[in-house]
């Protein structure tokens, strides 16, 4: 096993403790401060980029141009040319050639330096020409002292952080942070026998995995440091998925600790049939066999103590919201009161008129209704709400962010189901959570989602959200059919619009928010009403968008889903919940700017009838008449793929999982090492079993 370089004690002797929060900090404590790097476990862990071998000395004669080298040679001669700009130039030479340095910025320090007669340690890469071998601005000091024992790390740093400040705080930690296993003296971890069978070297402890990725030794395969398959590498990324399945596996036996109530189907005292079975009777379709298989795991958890944490996945427009309302109907028949809670205003009244025409006639039998709270209420109707709600006369509350305001007071809330969940935040979600505190219970969560986000899936990865599939579609969908189109062939699609018009069907036309000016957004959108409108005489061209007055919002909607309106300019405000079944074209503007989860939920608002539809990704390109590497990820998976947990693992690979347990929804996650999508540590074993 490799030990840390014989030259590190030293550096550790030097090396400065992390810095600590106080007004007298340097400016490099401060630097170190603002990368996190405050405690000794966080420099341990702050890795290299990549490395600089400083090992050894290369004759001038066997470096090959374009190659990195470091060489000892003596300074010959030392100029400053003027033209054709200024530059220091310098011959060096050693035993078996000679080179030449040149700089354009330079000091009179450097010059002295690099003055005639000077022995130096070069470093830098060699280039061939003309005039013979060159460098150009190589590192380079006085020669002299032992060459290091291990390969030179670099690390990502920030301004005021020089790197052999950073490389001195990196050893200083790595000498008093406690690195020690916590397993029993004597005792390996199982995985070593796997190593020893197959004849691989004895496993790297933590410790030692650790100071050789800080400081490999020069023999070490370069390749495997870059791509993370060096045993150092695959010891952290195993102790790191142990360490999150153990949090993971803590979290969920703290919940497991908490208790909900417990919701059975029951038949009224007069004999009538429970609320769930009277639901399926009068619905004018039959269940798909996955809509079947989920309402059943649901309702077994449901009869549990134990508080469901369960995510209800299906692609656009499976059938989510007749199961949820299944699952709400367990909660009601039990006396307890029921939370559908969606991201939007329009998503929140479709909801709630669904469920009016399904369960207000069953439940006026009960003496019970359905409440309606979102944000833009009148404040009569509004403290009406709140009453029902509070008094458990409404078995079932349908709103927006509303319903967990903390003037919302249920009676006795058992079951929590959040629509689009991915457009909530994980505080938001918490709240509703608090509402059946006063009873000592939390409520059972039911989250639905056609695409899960990337945190979402990584959470299913790893077991802390209960998965449930709708993975059938019901029957009489079409498939919809994507195609990526240039913005310079805008002219065509118009030209399509208006076939499909005149064929009685209706388009959608997004156009994208734009983060840095919404104003900029909006003025996008109305200037690309004007063109179509312009563009098809004839054709009543709707504009919609989240800046519009409610009342002006809900008419255009219902201009458009009777079918007045044949085409509708939107900003992303139709993402999720608009149910248009003629509607067979969708045309999204700047399609790269969107992420893979809403391009997904916007192809979905199409594809809900008989006819053919159609998703066309109208995307811009820079300068260079090219489409940057990420955006290009994302528009070929939507080509290539409409089924959602397949967007949502390609989404996981561009955007990261997220924080696992923490509010952060997309990003870098709490796994710095590990790759979810590629990390098997034995695959062979896994198949073995």
């Amino acid at each position: 096993m490799p030990a840390a370089p014989k030259n590190v004690p030293r550096a550790a002797a030097q090396a400065p403790a992390p810095a600590a929060a106080k007004s007298g900090a340097s400016v490099a404590q401060k630097a170190l401060q603002k990368l996190g790097l405050r405690r000794d476990i966080d420099l341990a862990l702050h890795l290299p980029l990549r490395y600089e071998d400083e090992t050894r000395i290369t004759p001038l004669a066997n470096a090959r141009d374009g190659q990195m080298v470091q060489i000892e040679a003596t300074v010959t001669a030392s100029e400053i040319q003027l033209r054709p700009r200024r530059q220091l130039l310098v011959q060096v030479e050693d035993d078996t050639g000679s080179c030449e340095l040149r700089f354009f910025s330079f000091y009179p320090s450097h010059q002295k330096t690099l003055a005639v007669g000077a022995r130096l340690r070069i470093r830098g890469e060699v280039k061939g020409g003309f005039w013979g071998r060159q460098m150009m601005h190589p590192a380079f000091r006085v020669a002299g002292g032992e060459l290091p024992a291990a390969l030179t790390p670099v690390y990502p740093t920030t301004a005021g952080l020089p790197q052999p400040y950073l490389r001195r705080a990196v050893v200083g930690a790595l000498s008093r942070v406690d690195l020690s296993d916590t397993l029993p003296p004597g005792c390996e971890p199982p995985v070593t026998q796997v190593y020893s069978q197959n004849g691989l070297q004895r496993l790297f402890s933590l410790r030692e995995a650790l100071t050789f990725l800080h400081h490999p030794t020069p023999d070490v395969a370069l390749s495997t440091l870059e791509d993370h398959s060096h045993p150092a590498w695959q010891r952290l990324k195993a102790e790191e998925l142990l360490a999150q399945q153990l949090s993971q596996q803590q979290s969920r036996r703290a919940r497991d600790m908490l208790r909900a109530p417990v919701l059975r189907a029951q038949k009224a005292a007069d004999g009538a049939l429970p609320l769930h079975e009277q639901l399926l009777a009068v619905l004018p379709f039959s269940l798909t066999s996955a809509q079947r298989r989920v309402g059943e795991e649901i309702a077994a958890d449901l009869a549990r103590a134990v508080p469901m944490h369960r995510l209800l996945q299906g692609d656009v427009g499976s059938g989510k919201t007749v199961v949820s309302a299944l699952a709400a109907c367990l909660a009601m028949d039990a006396g307890w009161q029921c939370a559908l809670m969606a991201p939007t205003e329009i998503l929140a009244e479709q909801h709630f008129a669904k469920m009016i025409g399904w369960l207000e006639p069953l439940l006026a039998a009960r003496g019970r209704r359905v409440a309606w709270l979102v944000g833009g209420q009148k404040k009569k109707e509004r403290t009406a709400m709140l009453a029902l709600v509070a008094s458990g006369e409404a078995a079932l509350v349908v709103g927006t962010h509303a319903v967990i305001q903390e003037q919302v007071q249920f009676k006795n809330l058992a079951l929590a189901i959040i629509d689009e969940q991915h457009r909530f935040g994980v505080a938001q979600r918490l709240a509703l959570r608090q509402k059946l505190a006063a009873h000592g219970m939390e409520p059972h969560m039911l989250m639905m989602s056609a695409t899960p986000i990337p945190r979402t899936l990584a959470m299913s990865y790893y077991a802390d959200l209960d998965v449930s599939v709708i993975d059938e579609l019901p029957p009489g969908r079409t498939p919809i059919v994507t195609k990526l189109i240039a913005d310079s062939r805008k002219d065509e699609v118009i030209a399509r619009i208006g076939a499909q018009v005149a064929a009685g069907r209706q388009v959608y036309w997004v156009c994208p928010l734009i983060e840095e000016s919404e104003a900029l957004d909006l003025s996008n959108a109305t200037a690309t009403h004007a063109d179509l409108s312009e563009a098809l005489p004839g054709c009543m061209v709707g504009l919609l968008h989240s800046r519009m007055p409610t009342a002006e919002k809900k008419a255009v909607m219902a201009l458009f889903t009777s079918g007045q309106m044949g085409v509708l300019v939107s900003t992303t405000v139709i993402e999720v919940g608009v149910d248009v079944p003629n509607a067979s074209l969708m045309v999204i503007e700047h399609a790269e700017r969107f992420g893979l989860s809403q391009l997904h939920q916007l192809r979905g608002r199409v594809g809900r009838g008989a006819a053919a539809s159609a998703c066309v990704l109208l995307y811009s390109t820079n300068d260079s008449g090219r489409v940057g590497e990420t955006a290009k990820e994302r528009l070929r998976a939507m080509a290539e793929t409409n089924d959602g947990f397949e967007i949502a693992r390609r989404d996981l690979e561009i955007r990261g999982p997220g924080e696992f347990l923490g509010a952060r929804q997309s990003g870098d996650a709490l796994l710095r090492f590990a790759d979810l999508a590629t990390c098997l540590l034995y695959p062979s074993d896994a198949a073995d079993e």
